[in-house]
């Protein structure tokens, strides 16, 4: 290994600890504990050493963004896989996302509702959020009928992004939340051509 090769691979460690830092931290207190001051008390680091990896927290905000997205991907693709079959995969792809919303607010957060530095529904959006939204594209398909598959399936995604929002912030029954699931892929299939 050239000497290159270990300082490029321990810069992409040391950017890697900050991103981490930043969810952990942003998952035990929220976003707004998250400051590059307290980055730096927690791993260790100077807040310069910080700034050469990063802007500032919105380029942090954006990295943990960018780290969730492939996450939700891979959650989405292997819900669509084990499904079981074509039908059940809107169902399960749907259940799937709300509870990775439920299991990670923080990062959801970062992802959806925190100001990043990402192109989203354009040619030149980042691979990981496009692949998420390839993979609830695939499960809905079934449902789309003669509708336009992208346009449905962001109508979806905003349903459940609002079921998922709404159920952060405490606004929805909790003991309701698998008949609203229920009813929303039931629905989507009533549209068909």
């Amino acid at each position: 290994m050239t000497t290159q090769e270990r300082r490029d691979r321990e810069r992409a460690q040391r950017r890697q600890v900050i991103v981490s830092a930043a969810r952990e931290l942003a998952e035990a207190e929220g976003w707004e504990s998250v400051t590059t001051r307290r980055l730096a008390d927690c791993i260790e680091y100077s807040q310069p050493v910080l700034y050469s990896h990063f802007e500032g927290k919105v380029a942090i905000v954006t990295a943990v963004a960018l780290e969730g997205f492939g996450e939700l991907s891979a959650t989405l693709r292997n819900a669509r896989k084990t499904a079981g079959s074509p039908d059940a995969e809107p169902r399960a792809v749907a259940s799937a996302y709300l509870e990775f919303a439920r299991a990670n607010p923080a990062l959801y957060e970062a992802m959806f509702t925190l100001t990043v530095d990402l192109p989203f529904a354009q040619s030149d959006a980042p691979a990981p959020g496009h692949a998420g939204f390839v993979e609830l594209c695939e499960a809905l398909a079934p449902l789309a009928g003669g509708r336009d598959l992208e346009t449905f399936t962001e109508v979806v995604w905003s349903a459940l992004h609002g079921l998922a929002t709404l159920s952060q912030a405490g606004r929805l029954r909790p003991d309701f939340h698998d008949e609203r699931l229920l009813m929303i892929v039931d629905q989507l299939g009533t549209g068909r051509a």
